[in-house]
């Protein structure tokens, strides 16, 4: 690996925790994602320095993620790896698995702890409280789904605006009367 695939691959493997895999699925995920081709297993397992059983596992996690695909190499034998898309694509797919492994499961906690029968007032407040971090989670997530249905091109384009955007909700809160926000 050259210094710079290096000094990326060790620090998608730092990356990797806050993404929701760990250390070595990072550093595949990188090595895979910024080789020019195919990677055989073997390949991945020498330029990390893991054992083969380490990397089948990793590979079998990136495969479970969808961010990694096997590509037929003509008269080889041996499986190779590719990226499964686009950065847009990888992207998706890791928010998109997020969300199934992270917020999925705390929306249905919140939903079922909302229909219990308060035992107490102090419930009662408590359930008004998980109401809101549920619609708040809510409107999160059904804006993520939106911007990931955008496509890549308009999603760049969203991102360029930036702080334009924000520019024009203070004009229309500026423009339109205050009952009309609320």
């Amino acid at each position: 690996m050259t210094p710079i695939v290096t000094s990326a691959v060790m620090h998608f493997g730092q990356m990797g925790s806050r993404w929701g895999f760990n250390r070595t699925v990072g550093q595949m995920l990188a090595l895979i994602v910024l080789s020019e081709k195919p990677l055989a297993a073997q390949e991945i397992a020498d330029a990390l320095n893991i054992s083969r059983g380490n990397t089948s596992m990793g590979l079998k996690e990136l495969q479970s993620w969808r961010l990694i695909k096997l590509q037929l190499v003509p008269g080889e034998r041996k499986e190779f790896f590719v990226p499964a898309g686009s950065i847009w694509v990888l992207a998706n797919r890791v928010f998109e698995e997020r969300r199934k492994r992270e917020i999925d499961p705390t929306m249905s906690l919140l939903r079922d702890l909302m229909l219990d029968t308060p035992a107490h007032e102090e419930d009662a407040k408590v359930q008004e409280k998980l109401n809101e971090i549920h619609d708040l989670l809510e409107s999160v997530t059904a804006w993520s789904q939106e911007l990931q249905n955008l496509g890549p091109e308009k999603l760049a384009t969203l991102m360029k605006l930036g702080s334009g955007v924000g520019r024009i909700l203070d004009l229309k809160d500026r423009i339109l009367p205050a009952k009309a926000q609320s």
